[in-house]
């Protein structure tokens, strides 16, 4: 199981630590935050205690409000779980008796650098959680955005991938990871795209070496992610293997239980492979929009029959 530490959130988004500072290295394995509500009223039927928990404007408050004993006893409740972590968003201010509670418990507490709106702050951590402890898996391939659409280059090794890569950035689209491509399941429709760290903005052609795409091509030239919508099979030519069909079916790949439409582009000195894969892109989102030029042309046939059935 994927995991995070308490420390990565406090330096990702630059958390002051009240207390628990020798506890940081707690781990968190959810990816959803939760803000208590019916916790504080003294409903636990459902309370998941291994999310962090976030408190607002809205929890400060309504704790501010209560008697000393009530407000131990409420707080009491909720920190006798030992969640991984407290973030409050509102600040500092009016926070003395949760400062005790954690610190009694040892539990950290942290606060934003400034207030923030709790129902902004939310969702850019959620995302965060959900990235970091996504389920991922790593394949060697060629992830590139082509017009804004995520595709995955794939074919044995020497095959031509990253010179293919290199001629579609040469074209103004974006690397985003080559050789080592890294796949994490969002969710269930969604597979996102990105490098492992180590091959960040690196191409590897052979008889040329190692690029820097950034360095040659600038920013426009890489992208640290994206989601990834096609996956491309490129395979060697085979004689009579292609069939000029009025519209290509696509097959499907399954990353981690996602399905991403796949096609196979065979290749054969000549072939304009790169100019291929851009048009596969755009087909793709074309369909996407409801578009079909097979079933226009179909249309345009049965249109002209009957105009000559009719003279």
């Amino acid at each position: 199981m994927k995991k995070i530490t308490v420390e990565d959130l406090v330096q990702k988004f630059s958390l002051k630590v009240l207390t628990g500072e020798d506890q940081l290295q707690k781990v968190i394995t959810q990816p959803r935050v939760h803000r208590p509500g019916l916790e504080f009223v003294g409903h636990f039927d459902f309370f998941p205690t291994e999310q962090v928990q976030i408190l607002g404007r809205k929890e400060v408050t309504y704790l501010h409000k209560l008697s000393h004993e009530e407000r131990k006893l409420r707080i009491g409740n909720i920190v006798h779980y030992h969640p991984p972590c407290f973030i409050a968003t509102t600040g500092e201010e009016d926070l003395t008796y949760l400062i005790h509670h954690c610190a009694e418990q040892e539990i950290p507490l942290l606060i934003t650098s400034k207030p923030q709106i709790t129902s902004e702050f939310i969702p850019r951590l959620d995302a965060y959680l959900t990235k970091e402890l996504a389920p991922e898996m790593a394949i060697h391939g060629v992830c590139m955005n082509v017009s804004g659409i995520g595709i995955l280059i794939r074919g044995s090794s020497g095959v031509g991938k990253s010179e293919t890569a290199h001629t579609l950035i040469r074209r103004g689209h974006r690397l985003v990871a080559d050789d080592i491509v890294v796949l994490k399941r969002l969710s269930p429709q969604t597979i996102l795209g990105t490098h492992d760290g180590k091959t960040k903005e690196f191409l590897a052609l052979r008889s040329i070496g190692l690029l820097n795409v950034v360095r040659l091509y600038g920013r426009k030239a890489f992208q640290d992610e994206t989601r990834i919508t096609l996956d491309i099979h490129l395979t060697k030519w085979e004689k009579d293997a292609l069939y000029n069909e009025l519209e290509q079916e696509f097959h499907y790949t399954d990353y981690m239980g996602v399905k991403i439409p796949s096609i196979e582009i065979q290749l054969q000195p000549g072939r304009d492979v790169a100019g291929l894969i851009e048009v596969a892109a755009n087909n793709w989102y074309l369909k996407e929009q409801g578009y079909s030029a097979a079933e226009e042309f179909l249309r345009r046939i049965e249109a002209d029959i009957t105009k000559s059935d009719m003279e």
